[in-house]
């Protein structure tokens, strides 16, 4: 990749992890803040709070993204950046639920991801893209890693009004990356393709019903785990650190071998459907935790630890898998359904996440979770191998349609 590609690539992923950093961060500690707050103690307002913010990116997804083609990206970018920090500044300044809620929906009218997504591809030469989306990915469980680690001891220092504040001060801050990091680059031009021909595509379809279930289940999971631990552990919110630590820092070292290895020896298939059987397993473990054998604090820390691994995985390989399976036409448009249903999990997993814990007990979340998951694993058990990256690398190099300078239309 050249000095520019690179540029853009990890500047774009640093503005697309902020945008996941204002809802991580409240992942681990709103569920026990909430009861400080008006109409707190209803669980399924809780779980509203955290997913709503997914729901209004659903809609904005695409809307941003046909702006950002008419427009230019870098507008787009910035203006959404500028809503998200008036909804964390609303969120900063809630006292009760409600209010809460209107800032976390109106964060999520910052819906960038496609318009970032679409300026990586912009910027970046087809043999280098799959990498560029690999760093987004890598750059998402990255985020969701450290807020874990930062949540409480933030909590613990500024509060919910800290926590929302820093986030809307990143998202100003972000706008200075855009501006002056991020490089300048014309718009590719391709050749338009109908957005039924990239819904109708199986194996996107695959992977958009993954993003789905994987970002559902997430934040469903924390609707319930937080106090779980304060109850398994006897460790208060503020102390959580010392789980989440030495447990994302193993994570990481134990997601890289599978993801290197598939990659060398043309196992991607197999590394991906194994990280979503090791996601189901995570959930039936935890349901049995809460519903029969009994909240261990040791057996809970392995479960995460093995959540974490799965998550980092598939968080890691899915939008390079999207950038590899589409059409080099199609790209932007895929991506741009990816990131509406990444968006519509998050959503369905806050709000479904707290009804059910509120109706049926927090153990029927897993339940739910590893219905999900069973589903995914029978679907992509039967996705096709996607073309290597070495191959799809030496085919862009050999084809003197790809252009070898960053800014050049294909």
């Amino acid at each position: 990749m050249t000095g520019a590609e690179i540029r853009a690539s990890t500047s774009l992923a640093g503005i697309f992890a902020l945008r996941m950093l204002g809802l991580f961060l409240i992942l681990p500690v709103f569920s026990i803040h909430a009861v400080t707050l008006s109409g707190g103690q209803n669980a399924a307002l809780v779980g509203l709070a955290m997913g709503v913010y997914g729901l209004v990116q659903a809609f904005g997804q695409l809307p941003f993204g046909i702006a950002s083609d008419r427009f230019g990206r870098k507008p787009v970018i910035v203006l959404g950046l500028i809503i998200f920090a008036i909804g964390s500044f609303i969120a900063a300044a809630a006292t009760s639920i409600e209010w809460t809620i209107l800032g976390r929906a109106v964060q999520g009218g910052g819906a960038i991801s496609a318009a970032v997504t679409a300026l990586i591809a912009d910027a970046t030469r087809e043999q280098h893209r799959t990498k560029a989306m690999a760093m987004v990915g890598g750059s998402i469980a990255l985020t969701f890693a450290l807020s874990l680690i930062l949540a409480p001891l933030l909590y613990k220092s500024v509060g919910m009004v800290g926590i929302f504040g820093i986030t809307g001060g990143l998202a100003l801050a972000a706008i200075l990356l855009v501006l002056f990091v991020v490089p300048a680059v014309p718009v590719i031009k391709t050749r338009r393709v109908e957005l039924r021909a990239v819904l109708k595509n199986p194996e996107l379809m695959r992977l958009n019903y993954g993003v789905f279930v994987l970002h559902m289940v997430q934040l469903a999971m924390f609707v319930v785990i937080p106090p779980v631990l304060v109850e398994a552990t006897g460790l208060p919110l503020a102390e959580h650190w010392k789980i989440y630590l030495p447990v994302v820092l193993a994570s990481f070292v134990l997601m890289l071998p599978p993801i290197f290895a598939s990659e060398k020896h043309g196992k991607v298939k197999q590394a991906f459907v194994g990280a979503i059987l090791l996601l189901l397993i995570v959930q039936i473990g935890l349901w049995l935790s809460l519903s029969g054998i009994g909240k261990h604090g040791a057996i809970l820390v392995g479960l995460l630890l093995a959540f974490f691994v799965a998550f980092n995985i598939l968080e890691a390989s899915q939008p390079s898998l999207v950038s590899r399976i589409a059409p080099p036409e199609a790209k932007g448009t895929a991506l741009g359904v990816y990131n509406t249903m990444q968006s519509l999990g998050l959503f369905c997993g806050g709000a479904f996440g707290g009804l059910i814990k509120q109706t049926l007990g927090a153990s029927a979340v897993f339940l739910f979770g590893a219905v999900l998951t069973v589903a995914w694993l029978i679907i992509a058990s039967n996705m096709k191998s996607p073309p290597s990256r070495v191959k799809s690398q030496s085919a862009a190099t050999a084809d003197p349609s790809i252009p070898g300078k960053l800014g050049t239309t294909n």
